[in-house]
């Protein structure tokens, strides 16, 4: 008889362990609190716009194209791929030299502009870049597909020597100092930050790596949207017999002998299972689904720990047509120590904040009507902020006078057609997000050499995934977590990618 398996939520770390175990030969189960699939990473339509909600970021194509195949699957035959060029558009504030500059992830075409920020930079930047390119495959090679704690291999001195290799015990902030003196320079290098929810002067340097994956491979885009990737999940699931529930929020992991057997819904049914896997926030988990006796990680841990962001996102659509963006657009902050102060040490609404804008319609005119744009504003805001109406109703003004005068142009909010704004607290309410952190835990080096891990310690048969857990944050570091549960379940133990099913 098929073992059955119970995914409680339908993020990308859900989706990928699900296709995972359902091909190979698992009774799989998602259930999913919302109406739709997909986490953070959903989609809406209205008034003829249409908008991801969340990831709008396609990194790190190797390892999508590793997870297809490892199910056997051609990526191409679910995602029409676009490489964009430039790659981001970043804007610096009051910087009457270079407002605007565009980054093109091909060293070539960067070189004359990398230049102008610090002439004679070029065999620094090739030889930075180069040994970025290597660390990024031995991260992979040696750490990303390793769990963690399961293989006593791990305390080799030959692992041990690459991992001291990878600096993780300087700061992304003073590698970069020790490399560059361009500020400008510096701040298009520390943005790929971001991604893990971290501050620049509190991340291990380790993850110069995210340079490799921006400047050596290249940013992508699905033509659709980021959805498309939950789609194409769907379908690989559906194909190998995975059963969706919807609109079914889990109020408790039921626990017999010390051990998983099902979970309650909140409509007091019960489903049972040899195997659950919670892809929903970890702290919820944790916290709300289990019972203290049964926590690994009870609420004292949290409290302890550093998140990321929150974020305050507006999705606007306009009634024409912006030329002065890109697909990707950045802008940086004059004060980029002080802003992360306020992100990070102080609590505050950024005072001079950076904040991103994505234009899809740039690449994908389809998502709005004709002769128009669609938008997604991101601000990073810090976490477990108390606003009021009035709190956000400013602040939403102060970054429409920002976008005005970044982008030059006064008369901005006459050409929106439609808004709808997302805090904190639509982060808890449709995510359940610890203190309605955006991401989760940040990349601290504490907290990314003592990750949760991706088991319970005292319940035996529960297992974790995605960003709360090994290896972090991300959506293709969510599927290397699906296929790294999938091995802590199958008692696989090697640390390298499994080459197929």
């Amino acid at each position: 008889m098929k073992k059955k398996v119970i995914i409680i939520g339908s993020g990308i770390g859900g989706l990928g362990s699900a296709a995972l175990l359902s091909k190979s030969g698992y009774d799989v189960t998602v259930v999913e609190k919302n109406t739709s699939i997909g986490g953070r990473a959903n989609i809406f339509e209205a008034e003829g716009y249409t908008f991801d909600m969340g990831p709008s970021w396609y990194l790190m194509p190797d390892v999508f194209e590793h997870y297809f195949q490892l199910l056997g699957e051609n990526i191409s035959d679910y995602l029409d791929l676009v490489k964009l060029s430039p790659s981001y558009r970043v804007f610096f504030s009051n910087d009457k030299e270079l407002p605007i500059v565009d980054i093109h992830s091909d060293l070539e075409k960067d070189l004359p502009l990398f230049e102008k920020l610090e002439p004679g930079v070029t065999p620094k930047i090739r030889e930075y870049l180069e040994r970025s390119g290597e660390q990024y495959q031995m991260a992979k090679d040696t750490f990303m597909y390793r769990n963690l704690g399961f293989s006593i291999d791990f305390l080799k001195w030959k692992v041990i020597k690459k991992g001291i290799e990878l600096n993780p015990f300087q700061t992304m902030q003073s590698y970069l100092n020790s490399w560059f003196k361009s500020d400008r320079l510096k701040k298009i290098l520390e943005y790929t930050l971001v991604f893990l929810g971290s501050d620049p002067a509190k991340t291990p340097a380790m993850y110069n790596i995210m340079n490799a994956i921006d400047f050596n491979m290249g940013v992508y885009y699905p033509k659709g949207g980021i959805y498309e990737i939950v789609k194409a999940l769907e379908k690989i699931n559906t194909k190998h017999g995975t059963k969706f529930i919807t609109d079914a929020p889990v109020s408790q992991i039921c626990i017999e002998n010390k051990k998983a057997v099902g979970v309650k819904l909140k409509n007091n049914d019960i489903l049972t299972a040899d195997i659950i896997i919670s892809n929903a926030d970890l702290w919820f988990t944790e916290t709300k689904l289990l019972q203290p006796k049964y926590q690994t990680y009870p609420e004292r841990y949290w409290k302890k720990s550093v998140l990321s962001p929150s974020a305050f996102i507006m999705y606007l659509g306009l009634n024409r047509k912006l030329d002065i963006l890109s697909h990707h657009n950045l802008r940086f902050g004059e004060d980029w120590k002080q802003n992360f102060k306020e992100l990070f040490d102080t609590p505050q609404l950024p005072e001079d904040p950076s904040y991103y804008i994505c234009k899809p319609t740039e690449t994908d005119p389809d998502l709005s009507p004709e002769g128009t744009d669609n938008l997604f504003v991101l601000v990073p805001i810090p976490p477990g902020l108390h606003l009021s109406q009035e709190d956000m109703k400013g602040y939403r003004q102060k970054i429409f006078n920002l976008i005005k005068t970044d982008l030059n142009l006064p008369h901005f909010e006459d050409y929106i057609t439609y808004e709808r704004a997302y805090w904190s607290d639509d982060f808890k309410r449709d995510y359940n997000a610890y203190k309605g952190t955006a991401l989760g835990l940040a990349h601290t080096l504490k907290q990314t050499l003592k990750r949760p891990l991706n088991y319970s310690k005292k319940v035996k048969n529960l297992y974790y995934v995605g960003a709360g857990t090994s290896p972090g944050i991300g959506m293709p570091i969510c599927l290397i977590s699906a296929e790294l549960v999938y091995k802590r379940i199958q008692n696989i133990k090697t640390p390298k990618p499994l080459n197929a099913l």
